[in-house]
């Protein structure tokens, strides 16, 4: 479990042509992105954020596809820029760097080190060292503003917000696994922040849906047990059936099966809503039991990090300082840093995601219905 503790210092259907093809009609003009580093295309470059995540505004963070630094916790792509993609639509720009003129297709929130519960609660509990001090709740704050700018005040009826949503996908990211990093080592169980996190979530879920949100789609938490910083920590009789920290994996898997409840409650309080759950821990777990199918040679070593066996991970040395080095091919790993993702793998996972079996209901559903309503 020490695991999450160090974490935080580091933090962080249809068939495939179904999809496919309805993407090429362009049923959105617009997303608006929300969650963690996993989501993060830049919100994380700030004077005001924890200087230990500097290093990903140092190169060879983006080597793979944009050529320089962007302030995505990877080598390029992340989910969210696939799905952008996917729907013939720009990258998103961060919030916090948003100009009228590159704010029309839509606005990433998401911030890394973020949380689900409220950041005072860590606060409060002296859990606030080096953190990122915004929440989901943030950035639900950050898009109130946005939606000022275009014409939906925070207090107007979700008629009067129809433009704002019109045509719009909101994109939730993954969001919870800091809460669980920044307990840690508290006298806070588990299950408290679990239940804490996912009903701070569910109220964050909510507000969208009041505010006029028609198309929705969530991400749970990933296989965290897998990443390369809980091998190293984790004590090596902790291992599941595909070699990953058991106890880790088993928490995420716990989170997800509350969070999908609570995603049903609101299908029934919401019904003119899709509401769909990309079921991120499956897709990555679907990879490390078989991942030469998908192109893979290194399950658990990270591409990025300081030379050595096995897993090529320092927590002094992260990617991003002068002693790191990246491997030639990051492609075949599907670790970058020892805590995110190679683009290649979040490529496979946006893939199971748009066009595969792991979206519930599927992402075809959801475009059907879109395309329907017009």
């Amino acid at each position: 479990m020490a695991f999450y503790f160090l974490a935080a210092i580091f933090i962080l259907a249809s068939s495939a042509s179904a999809a496919t093809d309805q993407t090429n009609h362009h049923p959105f003009k617009k997303i608006y992105a929300f969650g963690d580093s996993f989501t993060d295309t830049g919100n994380t470059k700030s004077i005001t954020g924890p200087s230990g995540f500097g290093h990903v505004s140092n190169f060879p963070y983006g080597s793979t596809f944009f050529h320089h630094p962007t302030n995505r916790y990877s080598d390029g792509r992340l989910v969210i820029d696939f799905v952008a993609e996917a729907l013939s639509l720009p990258y998103l720009p961060p919030y916090r760097n948003i100009k009228a003129k590159n704010a029309s297709f839509g606005v990433n929130f998401a911030v890394a080190g973020s949380t689900a519960i409220n950041h005072a609660f860590f606060v409060k509990n002296n859990l606030s060292l080096a953190i990122t001090p915004e929440s989901i709740q943030t950035q639900l704050l950050w898009f109130n503003r946005f939606l000022e700018t275009q014409g939906c005040e925070e207090a107007a009826a979700a008629s009067d917000c129809k433009a704002a949503f019109d045509d719009a996908l909101v994109w939730v990211g993954e969001i919870g696994v800091n809460d669980y990093a920044y307990s840690l080592g508290s006298s806070i169980p588990g299950d408290t922040i679990q239940k804490l996190a996912v009903t701070s979530f569910t109220e964050f879920l909510q507000s969208l849906l009041k505010k006029g949100a028609k198309y929705v789609v969530v991400q749970g938490l990933p296989l965290t047990g897998c990443l390369p910083l809980a091998m190293v920590l984790a004590p090596e009789d902790d291992r599941d059936d595909i070699g990953c920290v058991k106890s880790v994996n088993s928490q995420s898997y716990s989170h997800n099966v509350a969070l999908q409840a609570k995603l049903q409650d609101l299908r029934r309080q919401f019904p003119a809503a899709v509401i769909t759950y990309a079921d991120y821990w499956t897709a990555y777990r679907t990879v490390m039991k078989n991942p030469s199918r998908f192109g893979f040679k290194e399950s658990f070593k990270a591409c990025c990090g300081t030379s050595g066996e096995p897993y090529n991970f320092d927590i002094l040395s992260t990617c991003g300082t002068p002693s790191a080095k990246a491997c030639t091919y990051p492609s075949q790993y599907i670790n970058w840093d020892g805590v995110h993702l190679t683009e290649a793998m979040y490529k496979v996972v946006s893939n199971m995601f748009l066009n595969g079996t792991l979206s519930h209901p599927p992402f075809s559903y959801l475009l059907d219905r879109k395309n329907k309503v017009g």
